[in-house]
């Protein structure tokens, strides 16, 4: 039984780049309206909530609202950005455009496919936070500097998100089960993940709950990154992500196989 979900897994370190690079080559036809498309939500955000809500709030832990808030926003732009594209675009590839089938006919394995489905949704996340950390820092709400220091923990981010969707994709019969994780899962997330508003202004057991999310791990990264400030339990964080990233990539492939093999 061993033997049957190994072959699930990566032929080698390098087989990804060719769904990365397909991927690519069919995004970049229409790369403008991708982006502002993963854009929308985080701009929307940033500006109503950091103008609006801000003239009421005022400052929030040492700095202005909004700059508090645009480091949210980069976290959350690279998890909405990996993860609709992992359960609508790559699930549109493995189920309604049988693309993976046709890979599936070369010499790539599934572990290939879905790992470089992973590495494109990481870089549509790099794509979309690094724009947030841009437009933050022309506004002045962050250093230059910042968008070099977060650019690691985005990714690390985009591929955590990517690979707890790929589970989702993996067992979702059809594209209307999506709402169920973006509703009870990403939007909640939002809110108890410190993007909006501090952690630690939460009841208690909502503080505990948000200290076991990713997207309080890639906020606690890099709001301190784009504010100048020291992190507190780097190693922690990034095992966190880590271990988000991983574990559920073998997870989905033995659920991709199942599935495939039905």
């Amino acid at each position: 039984m061993w033997e049957r979900y190994v072959a699930a897994l990566p032929a080698n370190v390098w087989n990804w780049v060719a769904v990365w690079r397909r991927n690519y080559l069919v995004w970049r036809k229409l790369a403008l309206a991708s982006i502002l498309g993963n854009l929308a939500e985080p701009m929307s955000s940033l500006f109503g909530l950091g103008f609006g809500l801000g003239v009421m709030v005022g400052g929030v832990d040492g700095t202005s609202y909004i700059a508090f808030l645009a480091a949210g926003m980069v976290a959350t732009s690279a998890m909405i950005s990996a993860t609709f594209e992992t359960i609508y675009a790559t699930f549109a590839r493995m189920h309604a455009l049988r693309t993976w089938e046709a890979m599936l006919c070369t010499q790539l394995t599934l572990g290939d496919i879905i790992l470089g489905e992973l590495a494109w949704a990481a870089t549509k996340s790099i794509l979309a936070g690094t724009a947030i950390a841009i437009i933050a820092a022309m506004l002045g709400y962050a250093a230059w500097a910042s968008v070099l220091y977060a650019l690691p923990v985005i990714a690390l981010t985009g591929l955590a998100f990517a690979s707890l969707a790929m589970v989702v994709t993996a067992l979702a019969p059809s594209y209307h089960y999506f709402v169920f994780y973006q509703t009870l899962i990403v939007t909640p997330m939002l809110y108890l993940g410190g993007a909006v508003f501090p952690v630690s202004q939460l009841p208690g057991a909502f503080q505990q709950v948000a200290a076991f999310l990713p997207l309080t791990h890639s906020v606690d990264l890099i709001r301190p990154a784009m504010l100048g400030r020291p992190a507190d339990s780097v190693g922690v964080h990034i095992t966190a992500l880590c271990i988000y990233a991983i574990s559920p990539f073998f997870l989905s492939a033995a659920l991709f196989r199942r599935r495939l093999m039905r």
